[in-house]
């Protein structure tokens, strides 16, 4: 950690991996596809990683883009993921998911938690479509998720710094608030100062240049 701040890498390649983790990132959380947001990785590329990279990997669960509503079919698909996702090692998992008014799937979350556990549980950035983010943090805890990844509600975590330090505050002792969206290392101070955040996530491209100017700006 960097004076006290975990950083969480997004990751979709092994090379991104490696940088990440070369520029300072604490821990992964790995995806396929991050220009659609972060979709469930490919098996063999967490076996690998698992076996090249000492930091905890966090995989996510999620079958496609779009929204967070899901049929019967993903549901199964999913759950089936969730399960092959921890069997490999994944040191948590990530994911999330909506009913057709924008509240959290309860049903959904329940039987996705069942199939992760005992490794940790981040819901993503799904809370973010969510009409009452705070609601829904409650929900959250209710269900005893480990981690929300959010931006607060706005386009970027820079944007979101009001809803996301009165999220912190709800949160204390009961979940951890993950700020993430737009975080680099020209903001990433005045997120954690202004929000009270002790964990922050970004994207992370195959040179590792924004976690290193994340470190930087922590620094």
């Amino acid at each position: 950690m960097t004076n006290g701040i975990l950083i969480e890498a997004a990751v979709d390649t092994a090379e991104a991996a490696h940088a990440a983790v070369a520029a300072g990132a604490d821990r992964l959380e790995l995806c396929a596809e991050l220009d659609a947001g972060g979709l469930t990785p490919a098996l063999d590329l967490l076996a690998q990683l698992r076996a090249d990279i000492p930091a905890p990997i966090f995989a996510m669960v999620r079958p496609r883009g779009g929204d967070f509503v899901y049929s019967a079919r993903e549901r199964a698909t999913m759950i089936d993921q969730a399960r092959e996702l921890r069997r490999l090692g994944a040191a948590g998992l990530v994911l999330g998911g909506l009913r057709p008014d924008g509240s959290i799937d309860e049903g959904l979350l329940e039987t996705l938690l069942a199939a992760a556990r005992p490794v940790p549980v981040t819901f993503h950035r799904a809370i973010d479509r969510t009409a009452e983010p705070l609601a829904a943090l409650e929900v959250l805890i209710r269900h005893r998720v480990d981690r929300v990844l959010t931006s607060g509600g706005a386009a970027s975590a820079e944007g979101g710094i009001p809803m996301l330090a009165a999220m912190i505050e709800r949160a204390t002792g009961r979940i951890t608030v993950l700020p993430g969206g737009g975080v680099n290392g020209h903001n990433v101070m005045r997120i954690i100062r202004g929000t009270g955040a002790r964990e922050i996530h970004a994207r992370c491209g195959d040179d590792g240049e924004r976690i290193r100017g994340i470190v930087s700006g922590l620094v």
